[in-house]
């Protein structure tokens, strides 16, 4: 496989549900392009995807272990987990909150992007802010054009975007 990011790149590639965008976590340059291509407020923060644990613990404040096995407990899988941002985590991933969404994703082509590029990536749904998530990458191809590089591959069997929870409070944000 070629290398899929290039400093200040953006991406597109199959997710659980849909196509997400993405970039490496601390890719100022690639954060606000992803932003800038999406046209969604840098507010809003981001979320970041992993094959594993490892790849999203520098993003993550230190957690009891009680919160950890909980959340562990419920990956690999559609569970996006809302917990306290480390300090090196950028404040475009977090939308300027105290706090960052990270999930290891059960998507195998996605798991393996994250294996093979080392790192988290960034995953959003591959979209205009507001609109239907594309499903496959001749779509993403038609929204994006050439501002992002889109890798093939198929979508998982999911209708919804992941759960999303808060995990201090255990509050579902998103069914």
């Amino acid at each position: 496989m070629r290398a899929p990011l290039r400093h200040g790149s953006v991406i597109a590639y199959p997710t659980e549900s849909c196509y997400g965008l993405g970039c490496a976590p601390r890719d100022v340059p690639a954060l606000k392009r992803l932003l800038a291509v999406k046209g969604r407020s840098a507010a809003k923060g981001l979320l970041l995807i992993a094959a594993n644990w490892a790849q999203l613990k520098p993003y993550v404040a230190a957690l009891p272990p009680a919160q950890l096995a909980r959340m562990k407990h419920r990956w690999p899988g559609p569970v996006t987990w809302v917990v306290p941002a480390s300090r090196r985590c950028p404040a475009l991933l977090t939308g300027g909150r105290p706090t960052v969404a990270v999930r290891v994703t059960a998507h195998a082509a996605a798991a393996r992007l994250c294996r093979t590029l080392g790192t988290a990536l960034v995953s959003t749904s591959a979209n205009k802010s507001g609109r239907k998530p594309a499903q496959t990458a001749a779509e993403c191809r038609r929204i994006f054009g050439s501002r992002v590089r889109v890798l093939d591959g198929r979508i998982g069997t999911r209708t919804r975007p992941s759960t999303l929870i808060d995990l201090a409070t255990g509050k579902i944000l998103r069914p």
